[in-house]
């Protein structure tokens, strides 16, 4: 057996696996990745058509504050377990680092720059300036469109986890503390101001 010295090794084995890198990604680069395929898609964001060309694995977390320019919509963990990108679509809230933009076609989305009518705050916005329910502030669009969905999910009579009998219609009177913290579990605030938000979403619903 021929001996081989350590650095004739390395080198040999340097070469090798180059080489087959290049033989791996050759095939693909000459046909293009899934990675570099984008797709035009017409998203309309608070009442706006806006026209993008997005790789179809772009979330649409990405799209709005990377493409469309709408960073109101928070990148927290970027998992799903935060809720600080929460967005609603058709009405509905939404963890927009969870969906892709190209399928958000032909659907309506709102974001946290759509829900005020230009210099008058949302009532939620006000409340919570209000009622101090924020302290950095990087949580709380979350926090906002998640009590703008939880007090009209209220009204169409959604129960919750909290819901004492969940067979019965549920009354938007009983929108108590217990509901409003249920309803809002799955958005997190690393400063606690949990105690305000809620106070926050209890003087927004009563008002209107």
């Amino acid at each position: 057996m021929t001996e081989v010295d350590r650095r004739t090794f390395i080198t040999g084995t340097g070469v090798g696996l180059a080489c087959a890198a290049v033989a791996t990604s050759a095939p693909a680069a000459a046909g293009g990745t899934p990675a570099d395929t984008k797709t035009t898609v017409q998203l309309t964001v608070n009442g706006k058509a806006h026209t993008i060309a997005a790789e179809d694995r772009t979330t649409l977390l990405d799209a709005l504050r990377n493409q469309i320019g709408l960073t109101g919509t928070k990148k927290g963990c970027d998992r799903g377990e935060c809720g600080a990108c929460t967005v609603h679509i058709d009405g509905r809230r939404v963890v927009s680092c969870m969906t892709l933009a190209v399928m958000q076609a032909g659907r309506s989305i709102t974001t946290i720059e759509g829900i005020a009518h230009g210099a008058v705050l949302h009532p939620l916005q006000k409340a919570f300036v209000d009622h101090d329910g924020f302290q950095c502030g990087f949580c709380t669009s979350g926090q906002i469109m998640s009590s703008v969905a939880l007090l009209k999910e209220a009204r169409a009579g959604w129960p919750s986890a909290a819901t004492g009998n969940v067979s019965a219609p549920f009354s938007y009177d009983q929108l108590s503390a217990a509901e409003v913290r249920e309803r809002l579990s799955g958005n997190l605030c690393r400063c606690a101001c949990y105690p305000n938000i809620v106070d926050a979403v209890a003087v927004a619903a009563r008002e209107g």
